[in-house]
C-alpha cells in the first residue's frame, strides 16, 4: 500500500490562519443570495397547483426553487473549505450556514405566510389569537408550497449536519449542531398545517351556527339533508383538493391535515349538537340523517374531487367513525322514550358509556324534559353511577384477594 505523501495537508495548513477571509467572503455571498431570493419571491411568487375536476393527479409538490439553489451553494462551499481545512475554519463555515438557514426560514418562509382576515400580523399571530382565517385558493397553494419547502429544508439540513460532522476533524464534531435550524423548519411546517386546518374550520363555522339556530322542535317531516350539511360538504370540496394537489410529495402532512381537521371538527359538531334544543322526534330524525351525511363527507374527505379514489388511512377512518357514531348515539338517546326512568338511564349508559352527569343533563335538555322531571332523572343517573362504581370496586377488590390467595398457595 502506497504511503501518503509527507507533504499532504502541509501546504493547506499554511493558509488556515488566513481562511477567515474566505469565510467572510462566503458570508457576504450568502447575504446577497438571500436578498436575491427575497426579491425573486416578490416578483414571481410561489409555484402552486390549481386542481381541475377529475384531472390527473399531480406528481410532485411545488417547492420554492431558491431552497435547492441555497443547498447547492452550501455544497460547493463545504467542498472548497474541506479541501483547504477540516479544522476551525470548517466549524466557522458551519456557523455561517446556520446563520443563513435561519435567514432563509424567517425571510422566505415565515415572512411569506399569507396574511389573514383579522387584518393585523401574519398567520402565526392569528393562530395564537384563534381568530377567523380565510384564505383564497392562491393563498392555500402558497401555504402548501411553504410547507413543502420547509420539509425539503428540514431533510436537507439534517443531511448537511451529518456531512459537516463527517468532514470536520473528529475532536471538533461536537461543536457542530443544526438542531435550532431544524426546529425552525419544524415550526414552519406545524404553523402551515394548523393554518390550513383553521381555514377549513372557519369556512364551516357559519354552517354550524346555522345548525344551532334551526327550530328543531318545529320540524314536521324528514327531507333531504339540511342546507347547513350541503354548505359543509361544499367547503370541503372547494378546499381539500387544492391542499391535496399541492402536497402530493408530502403526503404525510396532507394526512396530518386531515387528522387534525376531523379531530377538531367532530368535537365542535357535537358541542353544537347539544345546543340544538329542544328537539322534537321528527327534528331528531332529521338531525340523525344530517349527521350520517356529514359522516359520509368526512370519510370521503381525503379523496374528495380526485380522479383516483384512495382508501383513507385506517387511523383516519377509525377517528371519524368513532366520533360521528357518538353523535348518532346521542340522537338515538334523544329519540328514546324516558317514561321509565331506570330503563332510560340504563339505555343511556349502555349506548354512550359516559359517566359525566353534565352531558346526561344536556341530552335531557335536548329532549325538552321539564325541570322537575330532569332533576329526578339526574338523581336516578347518579344512583346508577354510584351503584356501578361500588360494583366495580367490589370486583376489583375480589380480584386482588384472589391474586393474593394464588400467591400464598404458590409460595407455601
Amino acid at each position: 500500500k502506497k504511503k501518503p505523501s509527507i507533504f499532504l495537508g502541509r501546504v493547506s495548513r499554511c493558509f488556515e490562519p488566513h481562511l477567515n477571509v474566505y469565510i467572510a467572503s462566503q458570508d457576504r455571498n450568502l447575504a446577497e443570495l438571500i436578498d436575491r431570493f427575497v426579491e425573486d419571491f416578490r416578483k414571481t411568487g410561489a409555484p402552486i397547483v390549481i386542481p381541475e375536476d377529475n384531472a390527473e393527479e399531480n406528481v410532485s409538490s411545488a417547492v420554492l426553487p431558491s431552497c435547492s439553489d441555497l443547498f447547492v451553494f452550501y455544497k460547493k462551499c463545504l467542498v472548497q473549505c474541506a479541501q483547504l481545512s477540516t479544522a476551525e475554519p470548517l466549524v466557522q463555515l458551519a456557523g455561517v450556514f446556520q446563520k443563513y438557514l435561519r435567514e432563509y426560514s424567517n425571510r422566505l418562509l415565515v415572512a411569506n405566510m399569507p396574511k389573514t382576515s383579522s387584518g393585523g400580523g401574519g398567520a402565526l399571530s392569528s393562530l395564537l389569537k384563534d381568530t377567523e382565517i380565510k384564505l383564497s385558493v392562491e393563498e392555500l397553494g402558497i401555504t402548501c408550497c411553504l410547507l413543502s419547502t420547509a420539509e425539503y429544508c428540514l431533510d436537507t439540513t439534517q443531511s448537511l449536519e451529518e456531512k459537516l460532522k463527517e468532514k470536520v476533524d473528529s475532536p471538533l464534531a461536537g461543536r457542530i449542531s443544526l438542531t435550532e435550524e431544524q426546529d425552525s423548519f419544524h415550526g414552519v411546517i406545524a404553523t402551515s398545517v394548523q393554518l390550513l386546518v383553521q381555514c377549513l374550520e372557519s369556512a364551516c363555522d357559519p354552517a354550524l351556527t346555522a345548525m344551532s339556530k334551526v327550530h328543531w322542535q318545529n320540524i314536521e317531516a324528514v327531507g333531504d339533508q339540511s342546507a347547513y350539511v350541503t354548505a359543509i360538504a361544499l367547503h370541503i370540496k372547494q378546499t381539500v383538493p387544492v391542499i391535496r394537489e399541492n402536497l402530493v410529495s408530502t403526503r404525510k402532512y396532507f394526512n396530518n391535515f386531515c387528522l387534525k381537521f376531523v379531530n377538531s371538527f367532530i368535537p365542535r359538531f357535537i358541542t353544537v349538537l347539544f345546543k340544538c334544543k329542544p328537539v322534537g322526534m321528527v327534528g331528531a330524525e332529521q338531525l340523525l340523517l344530517d349527521t350520517h351525511s356529514i359522516k359520509t363527507s368526512l370519510l370521503a374527505l381525503p379523496s374528495v374531487g380526485a380522479a383516483v379514489q384512495r382508501k383513507p388511512p385506517p387511523g383516519y377512518t377509525k377517528i371519524v367513525t368513532k366520533g360521528m357514531s357518538k353523535a348518532e348515539l346521542i340522537l338515538k338517546v334523544v329519540m328514546a322514550p324516558h317514561d321509565h326512568a331506570e330503563e332510560f338511564v340504563k339505555s343511556y349508559i349502555k349506548l354512550l358509556d359516559d359517566p359525566d352527569a353534565g352531558n346526561f343533563q344536556k341530552i335531557l335538555e335536548m329532549k325538552g324534559v321539564k325541570r322537575g322531571e330532569l332533576y329526578a332523572l339526574l338523581d336516578v343517573f347518579k344512583a346508577q353511577q354510584h351503584k356501578g362504581n361500588a360494583s366495580g370496586g367490589a370486583e376489583e377488590s375480589g380480584s386482588r384477594i384472589r391474586k393474593l390467595e394464588r400467591l400464598i398457595k404458590k409460595n407455601f
